[in-house]
């Protein structure tokens, strides 16, 4: 069997595919990586001992993204309120996002491409004097699903 080496999930890249300036996107946590196939059951006449189980198609969960808030506006924050605050009035600008997961070195060794994402929520952890904790803000964003980008 040969070596396999096991890569750690802590030390990767965010950014936006065709972003023009800095879009800040240093974050602490990347969440939602996931997919999941629905089936629907169908019951066969005649047939009572089970149900027939057929895929339907695929879900993906919101790309969660978590970091410490800062006083410096950013164009990623103006994206979030763009889009959140217009109330649909203006259109949806949505961005392709690409994860990438860093070795030791730096370089890309795995990467995540999620497609036509927009932001669908944006929070603050609570504010609590009885806890000397760094506030956190949340940005979850929805797309429209998301690949592996193979590395030759």
């Amino acid at each position: 069997m040969p070596n396999q080496q096991v890569l750690a999930g802590f030390y990767f890249s965010l950014a936006f595919v065709g972003q023009v300036g800095d879009m800040d996107a240093a974050f602490q946590e990347a969440s939602g990586f996931s997919k999941e196939l629905n089936v629907e059951e169908v019951v066969c006449g005649g047939q009572n001992r089970y149900k027939y189980r057929l895929p339907t198609t695929t879900t993906y969960q919101n790309l969660v993204l978590k970091r410490g808030v800062t006083l410096e506006t950013s164009l990623l924050i103006d994206w979030c309120r763009y889009t959140l605050s217009t109330g649909l009035v203006l259109p949806i600008m949505t961005k392709n996002i690409l994860i990438s997961l860093l070795n030791k070195e730096g370089q890309s060794c795995k990467s995540w491409l999620f497609v036509d994402a927009y932001p669908v929520k944006w929070s603050v952890s609570e504010l609590n004097s009885e806890k000397n904790a760094v506030l956190i803000e949340t940005i979850e964003l929805a797309y429209l699903y998301f690949e592996e980008i193979p590395f030759v």
